[in-house]
């Protein structure tokens, strides 16, 4: 053992210096060692163990004060931080305040910078002119005191100057005719970069009412003052920085057009005194331009990029058009301007009311919405009038809505289809929470059950709630940036959520509950889930609220139509079961096979008739989920239903003869069906309320069993007769069945004379009744 220890001090050094990755060759040698060297081992490791445990006791001891040091220091750092903290928000407060002035000195630093660039510019024009302004200055001195005229050049410049005004303006017509097509080619690329331009300044502006609000960041007035500083220009003319020496260039009109043909040629014309025959063809032109500038391509509805170039262009021509407006003086005029714009907005609105009808995509919808309202934007920005533009989203919005109904209808459709109609199984608590994160559901029973269960509405209760919601997201988006108030919005909210469901789901439901594929028990959780989703409704309308921070106690607030849809549905699902019910028991009742000859029963109940039991049973067991008195109501209009079938096959006209042995068994079904209903297949029945649904044929049988047509027809219309739901025409068509049924049997009956004899009472009795019947029966149709 003494030379076991030495070598337990060598492993456990090894366990403790050796990478944790080769250990299993160390611990190995233990179990390879001589017999109980493991408890040995044990035994050491404890040991070393709780050396360490000491080591690191004395440690924490040794550390101890200078922690509780450490602790006592940060108090009084804190309490330090908080003096700071004070003021460092009382000095950043008044740095704020003094910093206003600051910015307010900037902004007019910027706007002489911006005047003395412009005084520079001009200097350096007119030195450039100051010697030909000195030259006509001393040609005008030589031409007062008469001194020219007697020289050779002045004759024949006075021949040459005519021809030479012609040839200038020739020339700067045809710089113009070059600029117009320069700008015929421009115009897209222009008004791409002024409606980017506004997309970048109206979420600047955004941002900067969202710092303002928070009280941060009041020095980006300084940056907005610059971008609103370009009113008059298609785009930024320049960006200054906080360095006085750096600046940013941004593209301008002059950078993307040349304007000086235009410049030129309106100077030369107005020179010579053909002013107004420039601006006539000036005007002439840019409306032809502004005709094919207006005119879409055929294909244009088909991708955004097609309406992106359209508004493109046509941006582009007017911001050339304000410019023009701006830097001239009487080549065009607002009134002018004004005029082409009224004409092209008209133009523009029947174009896209035309091809915006072509859209069935919303996505592609939702994305020519946001480029109207940039183009409308951008034009705003330049003075010209948009709120057309504005009325006409209002009525894509409604297109935009068709087409969400139309994508959402093949959802809901899609759901449907893979919803396999059983509660859904809860396996843990992980699930559960899974999916009342998805669906609003409380049941305080259902909590209290234990794991596994089951929800009782199927998969496509949340998935519908969570696309209804995903609808709303996606008319919440075309209401985006349409300059309209968060009730105005929570009421187009309200609206389209409320056509979804009324219109759009309400009939996907419909066409589900009338598919033959969907069963009984398909109907039954049909009913559940409409439920469930008619008590979610009051969460969805809480949902639209939170987003539109609108109360629903506001008067103008719309409620959703979302129960009456599920109760309709409901209703649906309640008729379509009360009618496949119908119609599974006519199925049964088609395979019955009754020997209406029989001398006798076969002392039990059909096959046909016991199978049909055992369906409806099974069949009502399920129905107790059902809310309400559905299944009650279900199960009385079967029994019904089924009364009535029986009731036909005894008087069907097919049927000629019928013997006593036949209604024997007959009765014997009947009994089988009185004690279904008997043995209350559904809870809430009163007494025998679900038995009277055979009240006709019992009496009508008992009447036949009994023979008892003395009783019958002494107490006919008395309100205490045994047989009062015994109407005589059918008491008459049955009797003449049976009648019949007798003399065939007489006929085929070799037996001794004096049972012929009874026979033969039998038929005279029959015969006696019958007569009596036709009376009551002739009584009747007098009467009626």
């Amino acid at each position: 053992m003494a030379e076991s220890l030495p070598e337990h001090d060598r492993i456990l050094q090894e366990i403790e210096s050796t990478d944790t990755a080769c250990v299993g060759p160390t611990l190995r040698s233990v179990y390879d060692d001589q017999p109980n060297a493991h408890q040995r081992f044990m035994e050491k490791l404890d040991a070393c163990i709780r050396n360490h445990d000491r080591e690191i006791e004395k440690m924490c001891n040794f550390h101890h004060q200078g922690f509780v040091d450490a602790i006592t220091e940060l108090l009084k750092v804190r309490a330090d931080a908080e003096k700071l903290k004070v003021q460092v928000t009382d000095t950043n407060r008044r740095l704020q305040d003094a910093g206003k002035e600051v910015i307010a000195q900037t902004e007019e630093i910027i706007r002489c910078r911006v005047q003395q660039r412009n005084i520079t510019t001009v200097v350096e024009k007119l030195q450039l002119c100051l010697p030909v302004l000195e030259m006509y200055s001393k040609l005008k001195e030589q031409m007062n005191v008469k001194r020219v005229s007697q020289y050779r050049f002045c004759q024949i410049m006075v021949e040459n100057l005519p021809k030479l005004r012609e040839e200038i303006k020739e020339i700067s017509m045809s710089d113009l005719k070059d600029f117009l097509e320069s700008i015929r080619k421009h115009s897209d690329r222009i008004g791409e970069t002024a409606m980017k331009q506004a997309q970048q300044q109206k979420t600047f502006s955004t941002t900067l009412q969202k710092q303002n609000n928070l009280n941060y960041g009041r020095n980006m007035h300084l940056g907005r003052s610059r971008i609103l500083e370009s009113k008059n220009e298609f785009t930024l003319k320049r960006t200054f920085e906080d360095d006085d020496e750096h600046e940013e260039e941004v593209l301008t009109a002059q950078d993307l057009v040349d304007f000086s043909p235009v410049y030129r040629c309106l100077h030369i014309y107005s020179v010579l005194g053909d002013g107004e025959i420039f601006e006539n063809y000036y005007r002439k032109q840019r409306r032809k331009q502004a005709r094919l500038v207006l005119q879409p391509q055929s294909s244009m509805h088909e991708t955004v990029e097609g309406y992106r170039r359209y508004f493109s262009q046509i941006v582009g021509f007017f911001v050339v058009e304000d410019h023009i407006l701006h830097v001239t003086q009487g080549l065009v005029t607002r009134t002018y301007t004004d005029e082409l714009w009224n004409m092209a907005l008209s133009k523009i609105i029947a174009v896209l009311r035309t091809h915006s009808s072509y859209c069935s995509d919303p996505d592609l919808v939702l994305e020519l919405k946001n480029l109207i309202v940039v183009f409308a934007d951008t034009l705003q920005g330049y003075g010209f009038p948009v709120n057309r533009l504005f009325d006409l989203l209002f009525e894509i919005r409604d297109q935009y809505n068709e087409t969400l109904l139309k994508k959402w209808s093949g959802l809901f459709r899609d759901i449907f289809e893979a919803d396999n109609y059983s509660p859904i199984p809860i396996a843990n608590e992980e699930e559960y929470k899974i999916v009342i994160s998805k669906f609003p559901f409380q049941d305080p029973e259902l909590d209290k059950q234990s794991f596994p269960k089951k929800l009782p509405m199927s998969q496509s209760v949340p998935q519908i709630y969570i696309q209804v919601k995903e609808f709303i997201y996606a008319s919440l988006k075309f209401s985006e940036s349409l300059h309209r108030s968060s009730t105005e919005i929570d009421d187009m909210l309200r609206k389209s959520t409320n056509l979804l469901l009324t219109r759009t789901l309400s009939s996907c439901l419909q066409n589900l509950i009338k598919k033959p594929h969907i069963g009984l028990t398909e109907l039954v959780q049909i009913i559940i889930n409409t439920t469930h989703l008619e008590q979610a409704c009051k969460y969805l309308e809480d949902f639209i609220s939170n987003i539109t921070n609108i109360s629903q106690v506001s008067v103008h607030t719309a409620r959703l139509y979302g129960l009456s849809t599920f109760k309709d549905a409901r209703h649906a699902a309640e008729g379509e079961i009360y009618t496949k019910l119908n119609q599974k028991i006519d199925e049964f009742i088609q395979i019955a096979d009754y020997d209406w000859t029989m001398s006798e029963s076969d002392g039990r109940a059909s096959g046909y008739l016991m199978d049909l039991i055992n369906f409806l049973r099974s069949t009502f067991q399920v129905f107790t989920h059902l809310p309400g008195k559905v299944a009650q109501t279900a199960c009385m209009s079967a029994c019904q239903h089924l009364s009535t079938s029986l009731m036909q096959m005894l008087l069907d006209s097919e049927l000629k003869q019928i013997s006593m042995g036949a209604i024997q068994q007959f009765n014997l079904d009947v009994i089988q069906c009185e004690l279904f209903a008997s043995s209350e297949p559904v809870p809430g029945f009163q007494g025998d309320t679900l038995q009277l649904a055979f009240i006709d044929l019992r009496q009508l049988l008992d009447l036949f069993m009994v023979w008892d047509w003395s009783t019958y027809l002494a107490d006919y219309g008395q309100a205490t007769s045994k047989y009062l739901r015994v109407n005589p025409s059918t008491a008459l068509t049955l009797l003449e069945k049976v009648h019949r049924g007798m003399k065939d049997s007489s006929k085929k009956n070799n037996i001794f004379a004096q049972f012929r004899k009874n026979d033969r009472d039998k038929q005279k009795l029959i015969e006696t009744v019958v007569k009596q019947l036709r009376s009551l029966v002739n009584g009747m149709s007098q009467h009626t």
